[in-house]
């Protein structure tokens, strides 16, 4: 998996939770990932593996963060300036 992260150009890090740790612990920048996916499994396609193929479902994915952030551009063009 760190090959093809640092194919990207990307680095890898694995969080893991030490075994001393009791209730609930936020593990540094995890939050980023829960979000991420949980935005993407809001589109109905993502949600099961409907796709034959890998390459399908990163489009879906792709297209999934298109609706977002355009629904985000869309929202942000359309409040009023304070001026």
């Amino acid at each position: 998996m760190s090959k093809q992260a640092s194919a990207y150009g990307r680095a890898l890090e694995i969080v893991k939770r030490s075994d001393d740790m009791t209730g609930f612990v936020v593990l540094p920048r995890r939050w980023v990932v829960e979000r991420t996916l949980s935005w993407i499994f809001q589109r109905r396609r993502c949600v099961r593996d409907y796709e034959r193929l890998p390459e399908h479902h990163e489009a879906m994915a792709h297209w999934s963060m298109i609706i977002l952030m355009r629904r985000r551009l869309a929202r942000a063009d359309s409040r009023p300036s304070s001026k």
